[in-house]
């Protein structure tokens, strides 16, 4: 008490001069409308710099969420999108058949949890399985497109048979024609992988986009995978066609699982050509 006593002795000029100016800030700041505005626009200006701060720290730990609300919305237009009516004109009038809607591919959403891609057989796994309505030989995609396919699912997982995988075999085309090949990986870089068994008369130039060529009844035709980086060609045919990805396979989140619902009727229609 007595050092609070000696300091207001010690310094009470300095401590009057400071309540007065205080005063006479607060008696011009609501005595003069010009003075106020301006007090009140700096006000602003300071606490709108710290809010902007405070959110931009808030948008950053929430970025997490926001991915996966964004994730699920895209799976819920992609659904969407497949439950569209067909639509077709006649004599300049729109008709909507009812009578052939159908649905061929359900979305689902589900997140990587572990990634290999430094193996020459790599596997992924997906944090959800069977009570998820998973199964085997399901499609693996993202916004980039494709990563894989299901292989084997337990009841709260599933791993992904990764096309940097020797065993994957996927159906692709170029987008720009209808030649269709097979996207295999040899191995080496995992940001590449090749493509095998394009017919010869097929014209395949650098920077040709490549997409699933929809021939298999787990990926639907037209989903990214790459682009033509270089090739080679002799002997009459293409030895080599490098495709550089879209998606990096080093980094991946969230995905979406493509299920065709229409699968089992393919494949048995299918088998009962081959078995006659």
């Amino acid at each position: 008490m007595r050092q609070i006593i000696y300091f207001i002795q010690k310094f009470r000029y300095f401590l009057l001069f400071i309540v007065l100016e205080i005063f006479a800030f607060i008696v011009i700041i609501q005595d003069y409308s010009y003075h106020q505005s301006k007090f009140v626009n700096s006000a602003n200006f300071i606490t709108g710099f710290f809010y902007n701060k405070v959110n931009s720290v808030n948008e950053f730990f929430h970025l997490k969420v926001d991915n996966q609300l964004l994730s699920e919305e895209n799976t819920r237009l992609k659904n969407l999108l497949e439950k569209r009516e067909n639509i077709y004109a006649i004599d300049s009038f729109t008709v909507i058949d009812t009578s052939q809607y159908f649905q061929k591919y359900e979305y689902s959403v589900a997140k990587i949890i572990n990634n290999n891609f430094t193996k020459r057989n790599n596997f992924l796994t997906l944090n959800k399985g069977s009570k998820h309505g998973l199964n085997s030989d399901l499609g693996v995609i993202n916004s980039k497109g494709i990563i894989g396919v299901i292989k084997n699912v337990s009841s709260n997982y599933a791993t992904v048979l990764s096309i940097l995988n020797n065993n994957s075999k996927i159906n692709v085309r170029l987008k720009n024609s209808n030649h269709f090949g097979t996207l295999i990986w040899n191995g080496k870089d995992y940001n590449i992988t090749q493509i095998i068994d394009i017919p010869r008369q097929a014209v395949v130039k650098a920077g040709d986009t490549i997409i699933t060529g929809g021939k298999s009844a787990i990926f639907p035709e037209g989903i990214l995978v790459g682009v033509v980086k270089d090739f080679k060609y002799e002997k009459n045919k293409y030895q080599q066609i490098n495709v550089l990805l879209f998606n990096d396979m080093s980094s991946i989140g969230e995905v979406q699982i493509v299920k065709n619902l229409q699968k089992n009727e393919q494949i048995t229609l299918e088998q009962s050509l081959v078995n006659e």
